[in-house]
């Protein structure tokens, strides 16, 4: 496995993961939040959708998109399988972007993020992109301990 490959496959275990964990949220939960200032559960579902978007973006302008308009803003929520639906052509886009870089590209392409505080290689933008899913993923899995809903195993 090369450096590409292997961060194709992190992107999508993480993913898988994070459906695992998506799906066994019981619907009645999707509005939950542990306080006031904190996302709903389903707020932070659509926000790590939503970011792979802009992340795409950014990948293909090589920077931050200053005029970023979300396709999420003008939807409303209404059940996960609607939301990963409207969310699948994104995803797929991602990936295939993703896929179409050489291992080369991961040290040679650099990411301008500067407006934020950064400019990195292509491959360790990846892995924060990966790393982003992977910490809401762990933040949803204590919002359900918070809860008293039974979580599922994500670590098979």
């Amino acid at each position: 496995m090369n450096a590409l490959e292997g961060v194709v496959w992190n992107l999508e275990e993480i993913r898988r993961r994070s459906l695992i964990l998506w799906e066994s949220i019981p619907a009645e939960y999707l509005d939950w939040r542990p306080d006031s200032d904190a996302m709903s559960v389903k707020e932070m579902i659509r926000h790590v959708l939503d970011s792979e978007r802009y992340y795409h973006l950014a990948l293909l302008n090589e920077g931050s998109v200053a005029d970023y308009e979300s396709p999420y803003d003008k939807r409303e929520f209404t059940t996960l399988k609607e939301e990963l639906g409207f969310s699948e052509p994104y995803r797929k886009a991602f990936m295939d972007t993703v896929r179409s870089y050489s291992p080369e590209d991961l040290s040679n392409i650099k990411i301008d993020r500067s407006d934020v505080g950064y400019i990195r290689a292509l491959g360790d933008m990846l892995l924060r992109i990966a790393y982003h899913e992977a910490v809401h993923t762990g933040q949803l899995l204590d919002y359900l301990r918070s809860a008293g809903v039974k979580r599922p195993k994500i670590w098979d």
